[in-house]
């Protein structure tokens, strides 16, 4: 290496500390370097004394992403992640953006790729809105002696007495997983989610990347999508489903395409996915159908009579600045349901500067649509779903005050499967098996146990969001949603509170 190349060399931020005293290597343990995916930790030969040759764990100092999946398997707990940050004495030019102007300048250009979702500085609206809990003259509720509804219909509603009814999603819990695809999970993961929300009443979402037809008996739970690359897609595929939903754009990467690379296209993909096996599988950042809103509507009809208008469609869209008027003119073109994606969802691969600096946060973006569709007299025309850094029930039930009939859980399905959020999802390597469909990687994943940790989730939360609704007074949760007079805001500024619709605490 010459002396110029050493100008990019970055500290790595993690690396393991081994506690050699604990480490029972020389009894021929290699657990740490069997289960390490990124080559992060090799095994070093010494001869102790009695010159009997062992293998001894040491860090390479290269490829440590502190998904801890080393300390969690170590039988000795021998191990710990040390986290040492490159620093910088200037305070503008930190050292996050000096290492990546240095990896971009060593790697012949390349854009720079990660995985999950935005990491900040942004606010996070959820942690700035309280619940406005219920005192003398309205007493609270006790969910343990007390019926509470939790029940939720997702669909077209008629806007008079009698009118007519579209097809309705019955959601038993207010919350459905996210669209997150096959190739880019595990298909034991979706498999897990399926059984998961066949128990609890509720759905999942293929993504993009096609119905497994191992999972066609979960069609009554299933929601698929239609994307720009229109993988997997066919009358068949429309019919297997409880709901279809048009994927416009995704919270994390507004205004781009999908793009799930060629090592992650294994036989079962490329089957899914009706593409050559190892092939990148590109999904253009638009539809080229669509250009107006009359095309979605002719994509929107076109679904509904290939499926006998039996099922609802939806719309994805990301969470954007003139997000209102967008869901106005989707609701106007047909659709049932409106997802929107905020600006912190989750995603396997995008380009690092895409996901930290476009779209915007989900709660001002549901807030905003929810005001705009009632401003127009059409509210029940269509419903909406709230999707993208949702991170417990608290953030559910908010998410409903603010206008949301239900919710869109993504990344907590994969933190609930051991996801530590080492952020290196489009490697294909995944120390947990969550994100990848390597043999000897997948297989970590334990589909009976996965289920019950996602109906564990899914039971908690809905425990949770009981508890909540009873201390504001209120046994239906569709008498919350929209309901901005049970939040109140704390250090928010009056644009803020306006836009959210709420007043601010002590107000």
């Amino acid at each position: 290496m010459s002396v110029m190349k050493r100008n990019w060399n970055s500290i790595p931020e993690f690396y393991p500390r081994f506690d050699l005293e604990l480490c029972d290597y020389r009894n021929g343990c290699n657990e740490c370097a069997r289960e390490c995916t990124f080559g992060e930790i090799s095994l070093q030969p010494v001869k102790g004394d009695d010159g009997v040759l062992s293998y001894r764990p040491r860090a390479n100092h290269e490829a440590c992403n502190a998904c801890q999946r080393c300390v969690k398997m170590c039988p000795q707990k021998a191990i710990t992640i040390i986290h040492q940050p490159m620093h910088s004495s200037h305070h503008y030019w930190t050292a996050e953006q000096i290492g990546n102007i240095w990896r971009q300048a060593k790697s012949e250009g390349g854009v720079l790729l990660t995985g999950s979702g935005a990491t900040g500085p942004q606010r996070r609206y959820f942690d700035h809105i309280l619940f406005d809990a219920c005192q003398v003259t309205n007493p609270s509720i006790d969910p343990l002696r007390e019926p509470m509804e939790i029940r939720r219909y997702l669909g077209s509603k008629p806007d008079h007495y009698g009118g007519d009814m579209g097809p309705q999603l019955r959601l038993d819990v207010p919350i459905m997983f996210g669209a997150m695809s096959f190739g880019a999970l595990n298909l034991r993961v979706h498999e897990a989610e399926a059984i998961a929300t066949h128990a609890e009443g509720t759905f999942w979402n293929t993504g993009e990347g096609g119905f497994h037809e191992k999972l066609r008996g979960y069609g009554a739970n299933t929601i698929v999508q239609v994307a720009s690359g229109r993988f997997g897609v066919s009358e068949d595929y429309l019919k297997s489903a409880a709901a279809v939903e048009i994927k416009i754009g995704q919270g994390a990467k507004p205004g781009i395409g999908g793009h799930l690379p060629g090592e992650k296209v294994f036989e079962g993909v490329s089957r899914t996915r009706m593409i050559p096996e190892g092939s990148d599988a590109l999904s253009p950042a638009p539809h080229h159908d669509i250009y107006s809103i009359e095309d979605l509507r002719q994509l929107i009809f076109a679904i509904k009579e290939a499926t006998d208008y039996r099922v609802p469609v939806s719309v994805k869209i990301s969470a954007v600045h003139n997000v209102a008027p967008i869901v106005s003119g989707v609701a106007r073109a047909g659709a049932d349901i409106i997802a929107i994606d905020g600006f912190r969802g989750g995603t396997g691969a995008t380009p690092l500067q895409i996901r930290q600096n476009t779209g915007i946060p989900i709660e001002l973006a549901i807030s905003a649509a929810d005001m705009r569709l009632k401003e127009e007299g059409i509210r029940d025309r269509v419903s909406l779903v709230a999707s993208g850094g949702i991170q417990s029930s608290a953030d559910v039930l908010k998410a409903i005050c603010l206008g949301a009939d239900a919710v869109y859980v993504a990344t907590a399905v994969l933190i609930a499967l051991g996801c530590n959020m080492c952020q290196r999802c489009f490697t294909g390597m995944c120390p947990y098996g969550i994100t990848t469909n390597r043999p000897g990687l997948a297989e970590r994943i334990d589909v009976d146990e996965a289920a019950q940790a996602l109906k564990n989730l899914l039971s908690a939360w809905a425990e949770e969001i009981k508890e909540l609704m009873g201390s504001m007074g209120i046994s239906a949760i569709e008498a919350l949603r929209g309901n901005r007079d049970r939040l109140r805001g704390v250090a928010l500024n009056t644009e803020e509170l306006n836009i959210l619709g709420i007043r601010h605490a002590g107000a």
